[in-house]
């Protein structure tokens, strides 16, 4: 897997094989990521087939990610211990079959139970990848141009996952966006035992199964209160599960500070790279997710753009995402990684505060320039924190840091569409002035989603269209406050960044 190191060099550099191994692992992340966006085009689609409520929506889109989120802290655990290879092998199997059911899912709470199958198996993909290539790839510059295209993987994919989603449901019935997990994973799963040697933690101690329980009840409890948070208010359900998920927490972290093994080492916290890299991750994939969410249901509904056409006004932000994340490898050999990050995230603020002064005016380029400008923030922004993260611990351990990592990329996922995508359904209801004499069933509809006032309003005549209108302008009232709030969020990241990343370069 590796050639002579360079004179001087105490460090092996990997070869051919070992870039061909990195060609099979980005299959997965590629497809993982993709899996977390390519849903939003088909949203209006899937609210006409399956008729789900505003909270089955945004549960069909988070059950992935919420179930990968409580998952990965565990699976990155397990897959150190039984081997990362293996891991991988048996997660691409599931996530391949439960893709297909969820294909032909008939009702909205099949589609959910499927969705949630697809994130138990996916959790145990992701740390199993970062985490080989820090086996693979032991030599520093290799190694960063190694994360530097896995993280652009991921960001791109999640990017692109609505423009893949809108060219299959332009021909295609909504259930393909979920088949194309089977011709991803069937070579990973060809190659990957020819090219990936086997990598696990030599020395991994016992299991702790009392310590999976508390992470499994801290990470579930936490995303699943802030949803209920989200959607429902501040209820009883909401806030016992959060103070629940503070609890287990709590017990977590003391655990892990006094058994002999632990399986997650709490001290990296307080490294200032480790803590500082895994907060820009996770508010990064906030913001990616956030105006995704939005953004595509604006194109579709709002401007009334054929799905393809819509998907295609992010092309240009796909690119810029691809280009920074690979582009920032060379640059950080001469500007300190921290400040690197701050001027990227500054980019997305950017894109943010652009829609957020545009408002209902903002125009198709308009929404494609600012989604350039944030393909350029996050691209760069997740390249170097995922460098950081790695770097920070020792190889044995690269299944856990990996696991937090993407966590912070899961939890950010989840966040992106609860916490932005309900402000932005609040926005909606609490600004959407029905016409008077409107239906009653109508009007309950398009009190729900924008995507419910599209499907009732077709062929109602007059009394559908003002209706549509109202709809469609309350649509954008939260657009202007989900984007005011994603702003608010990216200056958060550059604060954090500016205070622990800079100087932590080679």
């Amino acid at each position: 897997m590796s050639t002579t190191s360079p004179a001087g060099s105490a460090t092996p550099r990997a070869g051919a094989r070992a870039w061909g191994a990195l060609a099979v692992l980005m299959l997965p992340v590629l497809l993982v990521s993709i899996d977390i966006t390519a849903l939003n085009f088909a949203l209006p689609e899937i609210a006409i087939a399956l008729q789900p409520t505003a909270a089955q929506q945004l549960w069909i889109i988070d059950a992935y990610s919420l179930v990968l989120a409580t998952l990965l802290v565990a699976m990155g655990n397990l897959g150190d211990r039984i081997g990362r290879r293996k891991l991988l092998l048996i997660g691409a199997t599931g996530f391949a079959v439960f893709s297909v059911l969820a294909a032909f899912a008939p009702t909205a709470e099949m589609l959910i139970a499927a969705r949630a199958a697809i994130g138990f198996f996916g959790a145990t993909l992701m740390p199993s990848t970062l985490a080989l290539l820090r086996s693979i790839f032991l030599d520093r510059r290799q190694r960063r141009l190694a994360v530097a295209i896995w993280a652009t993987a991921f960001s791109a994919g999640s990017a692109a996952g609505p423009i893949v989603g809108g060219a299959l449901l332009a021909h295609f019935h909504w259930g393909a966006i979920f088949l194309i997990a089977v011709p991803v994973l069937v070579p990973l799963l060809v190659f990957a035992p020819l090219l990936v040697d086997e990598s696990r933690d030599p020395a991994p101690g016992p299991i702790d199964p009392i310590g999976i329980a508390l992470s499994m009840l801290a990470l579930g409890g936490l995303a699943a209160g802030i949803k209920e948070l989200a959607v429902a208010g501040a209820d009883l359900l909401g806030i016992g599960l959060v103070l629940v998920a503070v609890l287990a927490g709590w017990l977590f972290v003391r655990r892990m500070r006094r058994v002999a093994s632990p399986m997650l080492d709490v001290g990296l916290f307080r490294v200032p790279q480790f803590s500082g890299a895994l907060l820009v991750n996770l508010l990064s994939v906030v913001a990616l997710t956030g105006f995704l969410f939005f953004v595509t249901q604006h194109l579709q509904l709002v401007e009334g753009m054929p799905v393809l056409d819509a998907a295609l006004v992010l092309v240009p932000g796909v690119v810029a995402m691809i280009l920074a994340g690979l582009l920032v490898v060379r640059v950080v050999r001469s500007v300190d990684p921290g400040v690197a990050v701050v001027v990227a995230l500054g980019s997305s603020l950017a894109a943010y505060g652009m829609l957020a002064v545009l408002g209902e005016h903002v125009s198709i380029l308009g929404i494609a320039v600012s989604f350039a400008l944030l393909g350029l923030g996050i691209g760069a922004a997740e390249t170097i924190s995922n460098d950081l993260i790695l770097s920070a611990v020792p190889p044995a351990k690269a299944g856990a840091a990996s696991a937090l990592s993407e966590t912070a990329y899961e939890f950010g996922a989840v966040l992106g569409t609860t916490l932005l995508g309900g402000l932005l359904t609040a926005v909606y209801r609490a600004t959407l002035v029905v016409p008077a004499g409107t239906d009653a069933a109508m009007a309950q509809a398009a009190r729900e989603t924008l995507g419910g006032a599209v499907a009732v309003t077709e062929g109602a005549g007059p009394a559908g269209e003002r209706l549509l209108e109202a709809a469609r302008v309350a649509f954008d009232h939260g657009v202007i406050a989900t984007s005011i709030s994603g702003a608010v969020l990216m200056l958060l990241a550059m604060v954090v960044a500016w205070r622990s990343l800079r100087g932590s370069g080679d």
